[in-house]
């Protein structure tokens, strides 16, 4: 009840019971004290990663605030903030653009106009819902998430093409994509498609999932815009520090911003003696 009076989502809600359960399952019958929480700590940290350990102290901090048991509370760990993406994870506009290529070959009108309202928009896959038919007559969504609202435009070409599909698949009043069944698609079945285009577009499945298509968004934006604090306006962020994450270079783009210092003197010096 108390989660829900503070307005948390529902998944953050499921999510909490899950931490809390798993940590007092680990507890037993042992004295619920600082030590113990200590103690869970050490445990976690060395079966998660530390974001993983991290949301789960949050979770558990949560809780001992309700409770009022302060001196329970136990530090998050300092984590330094990744300053390159993995090429392997990374999703490139060529990328994106063949597997768009691939969902056109397979006849997947639905998941090809999705893939490109995620990434022309940058919104979230759960704020899929506010892509209405009414919305892109308007042009625009407001978007409702984590108790924020803020206004979503949608580019006026993606708009003629929604148009156009919400004709074809007769679809007349709210959200745009949906199942078979008119429920709103969700990450597990857009996941779904989406591995399904891989072989035919030669992209690794490791990058292929909904929210890339947001990273991708936001690291085009950031680099034809430069403009950190307007992006996490437009990402729905509450910290700037979240956006930076979705900003960082890949390795290959740092590494050759580092060789084009020039501080090393070229043609080979020997070692001297």
């Amino acid at each position: 009840r108390h989660l829900i009076e503070e307005e948390k989502s529902r998944a953050t809600q499921e999510k909490y019971v899950h931490d809390i359960t798993a940590f007092f399952t680990w507890l037993g019958d042992r004295p619920l004290d600082k030590q113990a929480v200590l103690d869970y700590k050490a445990h976690i940290q060395a079966e998660y990663a530390p974001a993983s350990v991290n949301s789960m102290l949050s979770s558990l901090n949560s809780l001992f605030d309700f409770m009022e048991r302060h001196d329970l509370h136990v530090k998050t760990l300092k984590i330094q903030r990744q300053t390159s993406l993995s090429p392997d994870k990374e999703l490139t506009k060529a990328e994106y653009e063949r597997l768009l290529r691939a969902a056109q070959k397979q006849g997947k009108d639905r998941l090809y106009w999705l893939m490109q309202t995620i990434c022309s928009t940058g919104i979230r896959v759960s704020e899929l819902r506010f892509i209405t038919a009414e919305a892109v007559k308007l042009g625009y969504a407001d978007v409702t998430n984590k108790g924020r609202r803020r206004r979503v435009y949608l580019p006026k070409d993606l708009c003629k093409a929604l148009k156009a599909y919400l004709t074809a698949a007769g679809i007349k009043k709210g959200p745009v994509f949906v199942t078979r069944s008119g429920k709103v698609m969700d990450r597990t079945n857009i996941w779904a498609e989406m591995k399904k285009l891989c072989r035919t577009a030669g992209v690794s499945e490791k990058k292929v999932f909904p929210h890339n298509l947001r990273h991708l968004f936001a690291r085009t934006h950031y680099t034809m815009f430069k403009d950190v604090v307007r992006l996490a306006d437009i990402l729905g962020h509450a910290s700037v520090d979240t956006t930076r994450i979705y900003t960082a270079d890949s390795g290959e783009t740092q590494r050759r911003q580092v060789q084009r210092l020039g501080l090393v003197e070229p043609g080979g010096i020997g070692l001297g003696t």
